[in-house]
C-alpha cells in the first residue's frame, strides 16, 4: 500500500510539472527514473548485437540466389528479428551516444534487409517472399517476422511534419468560401454531456411532478374513509410506520435500479476500461524517458559545441604542428632511403592520413592495384558469361546475390559496440548523460581530418619548392604546370538528365505549395498506420522459379511487400540511394480492398507528402499544353523541395486506355505520353515515388502500364484467418459484445467479400443507437450478415479477368519463359533416354 500511495503521489506532481515547466519536469524525470529501465535496454540492445555478430559471420563471400536461397531467407528473417529489437530499443533507450550509434546500425540492418529481399525476388521470381520451411526449422511464427517500421527517422522530422499538416489545414480553411468544404468544429465532450444533462433533468422533473400529482390525489381520496375502532386502533399507527419505512426502502432501490438502466441505456454512464495500475506507470514512464531523451540530447549538443570551440581555441595549433611534424619526418626518411622525393597526390582520403598508415614502401599501392587488378578480372569473366549465355538464347539458371554496401558499415559498427559499449561500467551514470571523454575523443579525431587537408596543402607547396630548387641544381628546367582543360573528354560518359528549365525562379517554395494545396493536387493525408491494415501472414512454403503454380498469399504478405517497397526507401537518404531503386509501384485490387487506405498508410509511416494525379482530380485544371507542362513542373519541383514525396494516381488504367467512353469528361489521356517522362526522371538523390491504384487494369494497353510502373502488386481476396482476425478487431472495440459471439460463422458466410464491404458492414450496424443498446440487447450475427447481403462480393468473373492480366505482367512472363525451359530440358532428356534405349 505505500509503494502505491508513493507512486500515485508521484504520478500527481508529474503531470502538475507538465503543466508548469519542462525543465522542472526533466529533472524530476531523471530523479525518479529507475536504473533498472536503463539496464533492461542495454541487456535487449546486447542480445541484439549478439545476434548481428553472428548473423555477420555466417555472411557468404560470394552467394548463388538460387541455389543459397536457404541461407538468403535465414539471413533475411534474422536481420528482420535484429530490426525489430533495435527499433524497440532505440525508442526507449535514453544516453544520446548510444541513440546515434544505434540509428546506424538500424539503418544499415534495414539496408541488409532491401538487399536480401532484392535478392529473393529475383530468386523466385516473385515480389512476395515464401519461406514457412525455414520458419518451421527456426521454431518461428509469421509474427516474428513482419517488420516494424521504426519511428525513430519520422521522429527526426516530426517538426517539418507537423509544419506541413498544419500549413494545408490553414490553406483549406482559407479557401473554404471557394468550394471547398470547410470543417466545423466539433463540440467538445464536456460541451454535449452539458447539454444532455440539462435536458435529462428537465425531463426528470416533468415525470417527478407528475408522480407527486398522483400521490396527492391518492391520500386525498384515503382521508374520507373511516377509522378503524376496537384494539385495531391501538396497533395501526406502529403497523403503517413500520410499512412506511419499509416501502419507502424497497422504493428507494427500486428507483436506483431505473435510474442506473436509464443512464446505461441512453450513454451517460459510458463503460470504461480500467487499466491496472502497471499499466498506467508504464504508460508514464514511457513519457518520462522521452523527456529525458530530449534532455540528453540538448545536453550532447551543448557539450559537443563546448568541446569542439574549446579544441579550436587550445589545441588546434598543436595539433597541426604535431601533423606537420609526422609528415615531414616521413618525407625525409623516404627521401634518405630511395633519394627521390615521394609523389604527395591527392585522394579522397586524407594524403597524410594514407601516407603515414603505410608500413613500407610500395606495399598499400600494390595491394590496392592487385585487389582492383583481381575485381576487375572477376567483373570480366562474369561480363563473358553473361554475353555467352545471352548468345545461346537461354535465361541464367543461377543469379548471383548482389554486393552488399552495408555490411562493411555493420562490421565497423559492430566493432565500435564492442570497443565502447559492451563491457562499460555505468554505475557512475545512473541518469544516462553524455560521456565527455567520449566526445573529446571524437572531436579531436573530426579536428585532425580537418586539419590533414591544411597540411596537405603545406606540404604539397613544400615539395614543389623543393623539387624545384633540386632541378635548378641538376640544371634541368621546370616544368610549366599544364593548365586544366575546360573543354570535356569526348570519351568520357556524359550525365544523361538534363537540367531542366525551372518555369518558376522567383516564386517561393510556399507559395507553390499553397498553390498546388489550393488546386487539390497537394493532399492532407489521413493519419492511417500499416498496422491498421488487418491480415494474417501466410505459412507457404517456398516454390522454384521455374513451377507453374504460385503459392497463394494473404493480407499480411502484401503488407510486408508495401513495407519494403514503399515505405523504407522512403525513410532515409542512404537507404534510398544505397538500396535498389524502385521509382514505381502499381497496386491492383477489387473495389474495397484497401487500395486508398496502403497509399495513406505508405504517406504516414515515411512521412511524406501526397500529390494526387488521379484524372478526375486535375479535370479541368491547368488546362491546355502550356497548363499540362506547368502541372508536371509544379509537381516535380515541389516534390523535390518537399522529399519524401508520394504522387499518387488512382484509376491508373484511365490514362492508357484503347478507348474513352463518351460520359468520361475528365480527359484522363493528358498524362498519357508524360508520365513514362515523369518516372524517368527520378534518380537516386530524390525520394520521390509513384503509386498508382486500379481495379480493372486488363483495361488499359500492358506495355504502357510496363513503361510506366516498374513493379505490380496484386492484393488478395482475404482468406478466412485474415476475415477472422478483421472481425474480430473490429467487434473487439465493443465492449458490451458477448464473449459467446458466433465469430467463426460470421467469418464463414462472409467469404467473397472485400475488407472494405466488411468495415462498412460494421460501421453501418454499430451505430450510435445499437452501441448504446449493447448492454441491454446484445449483438445478434443475423444483424451482420443482413448488412453484408447489401454489399457487392467479388465476383469470380472479376478474379478469372485479373488472373488473365498477371499472366501479361513483366515478372510474370519471366516466371513462364523459365518455367518452357525447364519443360524443353525435360522433353530434351526423356528423348535421350529413349534414344540410349534403342
Amino acid at each position: 500500500m505505500l509503494i502505491t500511495s508513493i507512486d500515485q503521489t508521484l504520478c500527481i506532481i508529474y503531470k502538475k510539472c507538465l503543466e508548469t515547466c519542462f525543465v522542472c519536469t526533466v529533472s524530476l524525470v531523471a530523479c525518479y527514473l529507475p536504473t533498472m529501465s536503463h539496464q533492461t535496454y542495454d541487456s535487449l540492445w546486447s542480445t541484439a548485437q549478439e545476434l548481428l555478430a553472428s548473423t555477420l559471420q555466417s555472411e557468404p563471400t560470394q552467394a548463388d540466389a538460387r541455389e543459397q536461397r536457404t541461407l538468403l531467407v535465414t539471413l533475411y528473417l534474422r536481420y528482420i528479428i535484429i530490426s525489430n529489437r533495435l527499433s524497440e530499443v532505440i525508442d526507449q533507450i535514453v544516453q544520446p551516444q548510444k541513440r546515434l550509434l544505434i540509428r546506424k546500425i538500424l539503418e544499415a540492418v534495414l539496408g541488409r534487409v532491401l538487399e536480401l529481399k532484392n535478392d529473393l525476388v529475383e530468386a523466385d521470381l516473385n515480389e512476395y517472399t515464401h519461406f514457412g520451411e525455414v520458419l518451421s526449422q527456426l521454431g518461428l511464427t509469421p509474427l516474428h517476422t513482419q517488420l516494424v517500421i521504426p519511428p525513430v527517422f519520422k521522429e527526426e522530422r516530426s517538426e517539418e511534419i507537423k509544419y506541413r499538416r498544419e500549413f494545408i489545414q490553414t490553406t483549406l480553411d482559407k479557401i473554404g468560401e471557394l468550394g471547398v468544404p470547410v470543417v466545423r468544429q466539433k463540440m467538445s465532450n464536456q460541451e454535449a454531456v452539458l447539454i444532455v444533462q440539462a435536458h435529462e433533468r428537465a425531463r426528470q422533473g416533468r415525470l417527478r411532478a407528475q408522480f407527486m400529482k398522483e400521490i396527492k390525489t391518492l391520500k386525498e381520496k384515503e382521508r374520507g374513509k373511516p377509522a378503524v375502532q376496537g384494539g385495531e386502533e391501538i396497533s395501526l399507527p406502529a403497523a403503517m410506520r413500520i410499512q412506511k419505512v419499509w416501502r419507502g426502502y424497497m422504493a428507494r432501490r427500486a428507483t436506483r435500479r431505473r435510474k442506473l438502466q436509464e443512464m446505461l441505456l441512453i450513454g451517460m454512464i459510458p463503460h470504461q476500461k480500467k487499466e491496472s495500475l502497471e499499466v498506467t506507470n508504464n504508460k508514464i514512464t514511457f513519457e518520462k524517458r522521452k523527456l529525458l531523451q530530449i534532455k540528453n540530447s540538448e545536453d550532447l549538443d551543448r557539450l559537443t559545441k563546448e568541446t569542439k570551440e574549446n579544441l579550436l581555441n587550445n589545441q588546434k595549433g598543436i595539433i597541426l604542428e604535431q601533423l606537420g611534424d609526422q609528415v615531414r619526418s616521413w618525407l625525409y626518411e623516404y627521401k634518405e632511403q630511395t633519394g627521390k622525393i615521394p609523389e604527395y597526390t591527392g585522394s579522397e582520403r586524407s594524403t597524410s592520413r594514407m601516407l603515414m598508415s603505410r608500413q613500407g614502401t610500395g606495399t598499400d599501392s600494390e595491394l590496392s592495384k592487385s585487389s582492383s587488378k583481381d575485381s576487375k578480372k572477376s567483373k570480366s569473366s562474369a561480363k563473358e558469361k553473361e554475353n555467352k549465355e545471352n548468345e545461346d538464347g537461354e535465361e541464367e539458371t543461377a543469379v548471383k546475390a548482389t554486393v552488399s554496401l552495408f555490411l562493411p558499415a555493420l562490421t565497423i559498427h559492430k566493432d565500435e559496440y564492442d570497443e565502447t559499449w559492451r563491457n562499460k561500467d555505468e554505475s557512475s551514470n545512473p541518469h544516462q548523460d553524455p560521456y565527455v571523454d567520449l566526445i573529446e575523443k571524437q572531436e579531436t579525431l573530426a579536428l585532425e581530418n580537418e586539419l590533414r587537408r591544411t597540411v596537405d596543402d603545406m606540404m604539397r607547396t613544400e615539395l614543389q619548392l623543393l623539387q624545384e630548387a633540386l632541378d635548378r641544381d641538376k640544371g634541368h628546367k621546370g616544368k610549366k604546370p599544364k593548365k586544366a582543360s575546360k573543354k570535356m573528354r569526348r570519351s568520357g560518359k556524359k550525365s544523361k538528365k538534363k537540367k531542366e528549365k525551372d518555369l518558376t525562379p522567383d516564386r517561393t517554395t510556399e507559395s507553390l505549395f499553397e498553390e498546388l494545396v489550393s488546386n487539390g493536387i497537394i493532399k492532407l493525408c489521413p493519419e492511417v498506420s500499416l498496422k491498421d491494415y488487418i491480415g494474417e501472414n501466410s505459412y507457404n512454403s517456398s516454390v522454384a522459379h521455374n513451377i507453374p503454380k504460385e503459392p497463394k498469399i494473404c493480407v499480411g504478405d502484401l503488407r510486408q511487400v508495401i513495407a519494403e517497397n514503399c515505405i523504407l526507401p522512403l525513410l532515409t537518404q542512404q537507404l534510398h540511394e544505397t538500396t535498389p531503386l524502385v521509382k514505381s509501384v502499381l497496386l491492383t485490387g477489387a473495389v474495397g480492398s484497401g487500395k486508398d487506405m496502403l497509399v495513406y498508410a505508405a504517406c504516414h509511416e515515411a512521412g511524406a507528402t501526397l500529390f494526387d494525379l488521379t484524372p478526375s482530380n486535375i479535370a479541368g485544371k491547368y488546362p491546355g499544353k502550356s497548363g499540362l507542362i506547368m502541372l508536371l513542373h509544379l509537381v516535380t519541383k515541389v516534390a523535390r523541395l518537399l522529399q519524401p514525396s508520394v504522387i499518387y494516381m488512382d484509376n491508373a488504367e484511365r490514362p492508357f486506355v484503347k478507348k474513352v467512353p463518351k460520359s468520361d469528361k475528365s480527359d484522363p489521356k493528358r498524362l498519357k505520353k508524360d508520365l513514362p517522362k515523369l518516372v524517368k526522371n527520378f534518380c537516386t538523390e530524390e525520394r520521390i515515388m509513384l503509386i498508382g491504384a486500379t481495379n480493372c487494369p486488363w483495361e488499359a494497353d500492358q506495355k504502357l502500364l510496363a513503361q510506366v510502373y516498374q513493379k505490380f502488386l496484386i492484393i488478395p481476396k482475404p482468406d478466412y484467418s485474415s476475415r477472422f482476425a478483421l472481425w474480430t478487431h473490429l467487434l473487439g472495440e465493443y465492449n458490451a459484445i458477448s464473449w459467446q459471439f458466433d465469430y467463426s460463422g460470421v467469418t464463414k458466410i462472409s467469404d467473397g467479400y472485400s475488407i472494405g464491404a466488411i468495415v462498412e458492414t460494421v460501421n453501418e450496424v454499430m451505430t450510435v443507437k445499437r452501441k448504446l443498446q449493447l448492454r441491454v440487447k446484445q449483438l445478434s450475427p443475423l444483424e451482420l450478415i443482413n448488412g453484408l447481403a447489401k454489399r457487392t462480393p467479388i465476383y469470380k468473373e472479376e478474379e478469372e479477368a485479373l488472373l488473365a492480366w498477371w499472366t501479361k505482367a513483366p515478372m510474370a512472363k519471366r516466371r513462364q519463359k523459365a518455367v518452357e525451359q525447364l519443360l524443353e530440358m525435360e522433353d530434351e532428356t526423356k528423348t535421350k533416354q529413349a534414344k540410349a534405349k534403342r
